[in-house]
């Protein structure tokens, strides 16, 4: 499996404090990669480092290609899509709308974009009862829905999720991972920050662990969810039980 995503000791600083520190991480074509902190960790940060939101140190290469002087939307144009915590839908406008604001760059024109919207709808069938409400007018796990369905629209090749599970019931949150699960086999690769780290290493192939932007600890998702740092930090007495089940 070639590697898609490569980011190379990134840092990034706020007013001289340092938010991420020397992270290096793989995200490969097909792979769910889960980055798992606390709160003030340095994943969202990581994430805006990489699509270019704010300003870093180090390197990020996509497909063999350097994206460390690229603006948003030139990173965006390659492939690479974010979904934000806050989600920034436009909230006065329909959903479809939302959809079709996001895929217009479609290289198949507008036919292009509506045949894209039906995919969209074929994973998330509850966007497809809500197309004419406005987004203002959706639940949270609806939203959520949408600000992942309307990064879609773009095709993209490498899917960053901010902490889509943030807010939301259980039983949304599982629908939500099983959309993301599935969407290994479309070949996409998905970099995945979550405080979630239960549901989130369910899912993964790889994940990483930041405590105060610096990556503490890596591996498989699998030898994550059963080490004991991991267990006791992140995923409570409750999992520590099922992994020994």
């Amino acid at each position: 499996m070639s590697s898609d995503l490569q980011a190379r000791n990134v840092m990034v600083s706020y007013d001289g404090i340092v938010a991420v520190d020397d992270v290096s991480l793989t995200v490969a074509r097909g792979q769910i990669v889960t980055v798992v902190g606390a709160n003030g960790a340095g994943k969202t940060t990581l994430l805006n480092a990489i699509m270019g939101v704010v300003r870093s140190d180090g390197g990020v290469m996509f497909e063999n290609t350097r994206l460390d002087n690229l603006s948003v939307e030139a990173r965006a144009s390659r492939g690479i899509r974010l979904v934000p915590e806050k989600r920034e839908l436009f909230a006065t406008m329909r959903v479809e709308d939302n959809l079709l604001l996001g895929g217009f760059h479609h290289r198949g024109g507008r036919a292009g974009r509506l045949a894209k919207m039906s995919d969209v709808f074929s994973l998330f069938p509850r966007l497809k009862e809500r197309r004419r409400q406005l987004a203002a007018t959706l639940s949270g796990g609806e939203q959520q829905m949408l600000a992942m369905g309307r990064a879609l629209m773009g095709e993209p090749r490498l899917l960053m999720l901010d902490e889509p599970s943030l807010g939301l019931a259980p039983i949304i949150v599982r629908n939500i991972f099983s959309i993301i699960k599935d969407m290994r086999a479309s070949g996409i690769g998905v970099l995945l920050v979550e405080q979630n780290a239960r549901a989130s290493l369910q899912i993964a192939d790889y994940g990483y662990v930041m405590e105060r932007g610096r990556v503490v600890m890596e591996g498989e998702a699998e030898r994550l969810r059963s080490d004991a740092k991991v267990i006791e930090s992140y995923l409570g007495v409750a999992a520590a039980a099922l992994s020994g089940a």
